[in-house]
């Protein structure tokens, strides 16, 4: 029936909500589909794209570069990061991990020793498909997993060699920098550029230990003081010795020159005269003048 207000001809207030219900829904969809089915690689990172399924499945050898990609179902995209990122391993559960994480190694009479270690990293963006197709495992797996153990290894193999006092004292940089080199060519060919490796504190030894190696240290010291003190003394006396000499020297060429030569005597006297006659000369002659 139709009234006079047209009422027949508009849909019921029921009809408009489903249809506003539906729009929402339809974009909310399409939202859902965007996230799942698009992926983004973050500024300072590297992507790789994964297919799981289909004829294509496997790791692509392609780098993706920064921005946003379509990544249908069965797809993943893993990213790296191509910056300096840093990682350090320690005994403090309040740091990075809350667990200790610090390494264990020996020097080469048995003796157990133990420190903090940090490493500097980053990516090479044209072999990170490679990495990826290495370990199969995110950043942050590949950190705490394959670099971690290679550069235990690199440490415990380097120690081995190595006596306590040599590691705590002059080869302490060297070992690290012998692992450090160890781990640059294991994983340079995959794309992991190990930038740098170094000790994040002291390396820890038994207090006994400790205490002879400070105690070695101090008598060492004492005995090149010592050293010093004799080498000083010595080296005065002989500048005591060459200065005797050479004032002996001296006084012998000037008697020499005296007894050859007499009238030295009268030139000295002269040298020092103050040009002042005595008042009272006596019955014998003027100083210094020649009555013959």
């Amino acid at each position: 029936m139709a009234y006079g207000d047209g009422s027949a001809f508009r849909p019921s207030v029921g009809a408009q909500a489903r249809r506003v219900l539906l729009a929402v829904f339809l974009v909310i969809l399409l939202i859902l589909m965007a996230l799942f089915t698009f992926a983004r690689v973050q500024p300072g990172y590297v992507g790789i794209r994964v297919n799981n399924i289909g004829t294509g499945a496997g790791v692509s050898p392609e780098p993706l570069s920064v921005g946003w990609y379509f990544a249908p179902p069965g797809t993943n995209i893993y990213e790296y990061p191509i910056y300096t990122r840093t990682y350090t391993w320690t005994k403090s559960t309040t740091e990075q991990s809350p667990l200790d994480e610090s390494f264990a190694f020996q020097d080469k009479n048995g003796l157990g020793l133990s420190a903090d270690v940090a490493v500097a990293y980053h990516v090479d963006s044209s072999r990170a498909p490679i990495l990826f197709q290495r370990y199969r495992s995110n950043m942050d797996a590949i950190i705490a997993g394959p670099l971690r153990n290679a550069i235990r290894n690199a440490i415990v193999e380097r120690a081995a060699q190595l006596g306590v006092e040599e590691i705590y004292g002059p080869r302490k940089s060297e070992l690290i920098q012998t692992a450090l080199r160890r781990v640059q060519e294991y994983f340079a060919p995959v794309g992991l550029q190990v930038e740098q490796l170094y000790w994040a504190g002291n390396i820890v030894v038994p207090d006994a230990v400790l205490q002879q190696i400070n105690a070695k240290i101090a008598n060492e010291q004492a005995a090149l003081a010592a050293q010093a003190n004799v080498a000083t003394a010595r080296a005065d006396a002989e500048a005591r010795v060459a200065r005797a000499e050479g004032d002996a020297k001296a006084i012998q060429v000037e008697a020499e020159a005296i007894r050859t030569n007499p009238e030295i005597v009268k030139l000295r006297a002269v040298e020092k005269w103050d040009g002042k006659l005595p008042t009272y000369s006596g019955a014998g002659p003027l100083p210094f003048l020649d009555v013959k």
